[in-house]
């Protein structure tokens, strides 16, 4: 099965390494634009990848900028940040804005590899102590809606802010995917909240 990325960077030596650990990773081709204008005549031409590669900083319109025209173009597209610019608070921007990964550009190749594996697999990446920084930095809301949540939606919900998907939260729980699904269902409606994204923010936001 053909696996198809694109990687968006306005510098050569990025596409150049990045796009040899994607195709070490099996995806070929590999596309690459050097802005975002250059990325979306291409989508809307051509074949939707299966993984993007974004970065911020871009000629013309920024990198967050794109996420949602990214998405529309290549819906089924799963969006890694890839960034100079390793701050927190970037990080939790990428994914409000709707990626499903942020890493930095200072990250070993090895963080590159497993970040693209975790995005294939249906969840979503953030390094360990980027996760651990944004829930120290969100932290400590007034009210606390945590307190209507079971045990096991509590447990649900840290494995969410932790990046996994459905799926991997019902292997580890030993339950199946339709209970994994319902309760997914009914976190959302007690922390009213959307999508699992929205579950994600804030289970990064509460600290869990």
């Amino acid at each position: 099965m053909t696996k198809r990325a694109l990687v968006i960077d306005d510098h050569p030596i990025t596409h150049l390494g990045a796009s040899r650990l994607l195709r070490d990773l099996g995806y070929d081709p590999v596309g690459q634009a050097m802005s975002g204008e250059e990325a979306l005549d291409q989508l809307a031409t051509g074949p939707a990848p299966d993984l993007i590669v974004l970065d911020i900083s871009l000629p013309g319109a920024g990198g967050l900028d794109l996420v949602g025209p990214l998405r529309a173009l290549a819906p089924r597209g799963r969006i890694l940040v890839f960034s100079m610019n390793d701050q927190t608070g970037f990080a939790a921007r990428a994914l409000q804005a709707g990626a499903q990964g942020f890493l930095s550009k200072n990250a070993p190749p090895s963080d590159f590899r497993d970040a693209v594996r975790q995005l294939e697999a249906g969840e979503f990446y953030l390094a360990p102590k980027q996760a651990m920084a944004l829930a120290t930095l969100r932290a400590g809301a007034a009210d606390d809606p945590l307190g209507a949540l079971s045990d096991r939606e509590r447990q649900m919900l840290t494995l969410i802010g932790q990046g996994h998907g459905l799926q991997a939260i019902a292997d580890r729980l030993n339950v199946s995917y339709k209970t994994a699904a319902n309760t997914s269902s009914a976190l959302k409606r007690k922390l009213g909240v959307d999508g699992i994204n929205g579950l994600m923010k804030f289970a990064l936001d509460s600290g869990v």
